[in-house]
C-alpha cells in the first residue's frame, strides 16, 4: 500500500477542527502535560508518544503544524488519513474541566481534598442530569432509569492535568440520534445535562455574587438546585483555593449549546454567598413541615442566652429525613434535655417532634418540640 500523500493529510486536515482532535485525544488514554491556552497543548500517550496539537488558527503556520500532528497521531496507530479520520470524527464528548486554584508545594492535592472533590462531581452530575431529565423533581428519593443509566454509563473521569489541578469529566454522547419528521436536531441526553449543568452553574455564582429574589422563583428553569450548590460548596471548603475554575468543551459533532457561558469562576467573594443561595433553594424544594425524627446523638452543648444567667441547650441529632441523613439542630430544655443526656450516654435512639426547616445554613427542629422518651423510660427501668 503506498504512503499517504501530503494532499491526503491536507484534506484531512480541512475536515477537522482541533477541538475535534483534542476529545479524541482525551478520550483515548492520552494526557494532558502541559498547554498555552488558546494556543498548543501537548499531549502525551503512556510513554509511547507525545504530540503537539496546535489550537490557534489564525496563525501563519497553523495549517502546516495541524497536518504534521494529524500525521503523526497516523504513525502512531498504524492508521491511513480515512481510519483517523473515522476515529476521531466518532468521538463524541463533551468534557468539563475542574480547576482547583490554589497554592501547591509540588502539584499535588491533599487526599482528603481529592476525595471531598470527587463525591462532590458526582453529586454535582447528579443534581444536573435530575433537572435535565425532570426540572420539577425535588432531588429527593428515586430517579429515572434515564439518570440512573447516564452515572452508570456515560460519564467517565479523564486524566487530570496540570495548571494548580484539574479533573477532567468526560461525558460521551453515544450514537448520533435521528432528527425529527420535521427536520428539527434530536439532543442526546447526556449533552442536555451537561448543557444543564452550565447553564445551572453559570447562575449559582451569578446568584452568589448579585442576589435576585426573583431569580431564585425560576431556578429550576436554569438548572438551579439545593444539591448542585451543595455540590458547589463541597470543591470549595477548602480554606487554601482561591478560585474554583470550570470549564466545558463542546463536542464538534454536535451544534454548540446556547449557554451564557463555557467557563464560571468561583471566586472567594462567590464562595462566601454560596450559602444564602442554598438555603433559599432548599426552602423552596422542602419547605417547613413536621417531622418526627429518629437518630443518635451526637453532641450536646450550653450556652449563655445573654440574660438572667439562663442557658440554652441545644443537641445535634443524627438521623435520617426522607432518604437522607441529616444533621439536624434542636434546642431542648429541662427534662427533654436530661433525656438527650441520657440517650447520648446509653448510645440510645432519641425520638423528637417538631417543624424541620434549612434555616442559617443548618437543618434545625423548632417548636413545638415534643420529646417521646417512652422508650428511654423504659431503658432507665
Amino acid at each position: 500500500m503506498s504512503s499517504p500523500s501530503v494532499d491526503d493529510y491536507r484534506e484531512l486536515a480541512d475536515s477537522l477542527h482541533p477541538l475535534a482532535v483534542q476529545q479524541y485525544l482525551a478520550a483515548n488514554d492520552w494526557q494532558l502535560e502541559t498547554q498555552v491556552p488558546d494556543v498548543r497543548q501537548i499531549w502525551r500517550l503512556n510513554d509511547e508518544a507525545r504530540v503537539m496539537l496546535p489550537l490557534a488558527t489564525d496563525f501563519v503556520d497553523f495549517a502546516q503544524r495541524f497536518r504534521d500532528t494529524l500525521r503523526a497521531l497516523a504513525t502512531v496507530y498504524d492508521w491511513d488519513p480515512e481510519r483517523l479520520a473515522e476515529k476521531i470524527t466518532a468521538t463524541r464528548a463533551d468534557l468539563f474541566f475542574v480547576r482547583f486554584d490554589q497554592a501547591m508545594v509540588d502539584g499535588t492535592l491533599p487526599f482528603k481534598q481529592a476525595e471531598t472533590a470527587l463525591d462532590g462531581l458526582l453529586k454535582m452530575m447528579k443534581a444536573a442530569a435530575t433537572s435535565a431529565d425532570d426540572p420539577t423533581h425535588s432531588h429527593r428519593g428515586s430517579r429515572s432509569s434515564t439518570v440512573t443509566d447516564f452515572l452508570d454509563e456515560d460519564i467517565r473521569l479523564g486524566h487530570t492535568k496540570r495548571g494548580s489541578f484539574v479533573f477532567t469529566v468526560v461525558t460521551r454522547l453515544g450514537d448520533p440520534l435521528p432528527d425529527h419528521d420535521d427536520g428539527s436536531h434530536t439532543t442526546p441526553f447526556p449533552r442536555r445535562v451537561m448543557e444543564t449543568l452550565a447553564t445551572g452553574l453559570h447562575a449559582a455564582r451569578d446568584l452568589s455574587l448579585n442576589w435576585d429574589a426573583l431569580a431564585v422563583e425560576r431556578a429550576a428553569e436554569r438548572g438551579l438546585s439545593a444539591n448542585l450548590v451543595e455540590s458547589l460548596q463541597d470543591l470549595t471548603e477548602s480554606d487554601s483555593l482561591r478560585e474554583l475554575d470550570l470549564s466545558f468543551d463542546w463536542a464538534a459533532s454536535e451544534p454548540r449549546p446556547k449557554v451564557a457561558a463555557s467557563r464560571i469562576v468561583i471566586n472567594r467573594d462567590a464562595m462566601v454567598g454560596l450559602s444564602r443561595v442554598r438555603e433559599r433553594l432548599v426552602r423552596r424544594e422542602e419547605p417547613p413541615r413536621t417531622e418526627t425524627v429518629v437518630g443518635q446523638v451526637r453532641s450536646l452543648t450550653r450556652e449563655d442566652s445573654g440574660g438572667d444567667d439562663q442557658e440554652e441547650t441545644t443537641i445535634i441529632l443524627s438521623a435520617e429525613v426522607r432518604g437522607r441523613t441529616r444533621k439536624i439542630h434542636i434546642l431542648l430544655g429541662g427534662e427533654d434535655y436530661d433525656w438527650a443526656i441520657f440517650a447520648h450516654r446509653n448510645r440510645l435512639p432519641f425520638t423528637v417532634t417538631g417543624n424541620l426547616a434549612f434555616e442559617r445554613g443548618a437543618w434545625r427542629l423548632t417548636g413545638p418540640v415534643t420529646v417521646d422518651s417512652s422508650f428511654l423510660r423504659h431503658q432507665q427501668r
